[in-house]
């Protein structure tokens, strides 16, 4: 009897094996891409990062030209190799669409209070490199650099309207939603170059409602897709949180995933989905960290086709390109 349970449980633990063996499976063809988290921008250190953390007073050399969510820093990521740029956005009190990451004007610019309290009109006077420092306050190198460059949506599409854009809610607000797919709605041009949407679950489903084409994913969704995949992914299905979506997954915790790389890969793709490779995640880091160094590239298994986040797309498709 104990010889049919060893042999039982040996066959079961082989067939759950190849079931799920990566190199059992080909990788989904086609060429790595590159999404350009803000554009070409200033880095800093994530290092004891929370929501409050001013990262413009945690920058770090080299310092580069361009500034976070501009159009030359999205112009110089595209440059370099981006297939798409991850760009910010906040409602204006005049309906429009303001292109910044930050809750407040503060921390970044020479204005003060909440970004959606204020008209296009007024951000547009602001100095968005005003408050980087990387010695403690003691120079400002992008200071002056960066007067009037806080970009309207409309602004960004118009400049590039033959590139794709991520746009990123940064509250909860359902309407938010409603704003972007009738920004969509009245400029059908526009409707390619705003490739999908992310963020939180209210504004991504009314965005998504209003324009079902758009490729929207949310953090919650994320979240349910991973944790029910490393549940029962063994299995071979797929859960629907994971379907007809983007699906962002941590650099470190990929190996956790069953049948990665290839296996995986390929069943996300038959779920009309596709894999975003993010940097390391860390518990207590509030922001999505990017592939931003020659050791988090060398993580990225031969073949892969999806797409990779970076903060830092001039180093990395270098690295990552030379290698197909």
């Amino acid at each position: 009897m104990l010889k049919k349970i060893l042999a039982a449980l040996v066959a079961t633990i082989a067939a759950l094996y190849f079931w799920n063996a990566s190199w059992l499976a080909a990788p989904i063809p086609g060429e790595l891409k590159f999404i350009a988290h803000r554009g070409v921008h200033q880095n800093f250190d994530r290092a004891g990062l929370t929501n409050d953390s001013c990262t413009a007073t945690m920058i770090r050399p080299p310092i580069v030209d361009e500034i976070e969510n501009t159009l030359p820093a999205m112009q110089s990521a595209f440059a370099a190799g981006a297939d798409a740029v991850e760009l910010d956005v906040h409602p204006t009190t005049d309906g429009k669409f303001a292109v910044f990451h930050d809750w407040t004007l503060d921390c970044r610019t020479d204005g003060k209070g909440e970004t959606r309290s204020h008209d296009m009109a007024y951000l547009k006077t602001l100095d968005v490199g005003y408050g980087y420092t990387a010695d403690g306050g003691k120079t400002f190198p992008l200071r002056g650099k960066g007067v009037g460059m806080m970009p309207e949506l409309s602004d960004v599409l118009a400049a590039m309207p033959d590139k794709r854009f991520i746009i990123n809610f940064k509250s909860k607000e359902a309407r938010e939603g409603d704003m972007l797919a009738a920004f969509v709605a009245a400029h059908p041009e526009w409707k390619d170059p705003v490739w999908g949407t992310y963020g939180d679950r209210a504004p991504v489903d009314r965005a998504k409602a209003g324009d079902p084409g758009l490729r929207t994913w949310s953090r919650q969704g994320l979240m349910d897709c991973l944790i029910q995949y490393l549940g029962y992914g063994w299995t071979g299905i797929v859960p629907d949180a994971c379907r007809d979506t983007e699906v962002m997954v941590p650099i470190n915790y990929a190996g956790w995933l069953w049948g990665w790389p290839n296996r995986f890969a390929q069943r996300i793709h038959d779920a009309g989905s596709e894999v975003i490779l993010i940097g390391p995640y860390a518990s207590g880091d509030p922001g999505t960290s990017g592939i931003d160094t020659p050791q988090d590239a060398a993580l990225i298994p031969a073949g892969f086709s999806g797409y990779v986040w970076t903060n830092e797309i001039a180093t990395i498709a270098p690295i990552l390109r030379s290698r197909q």
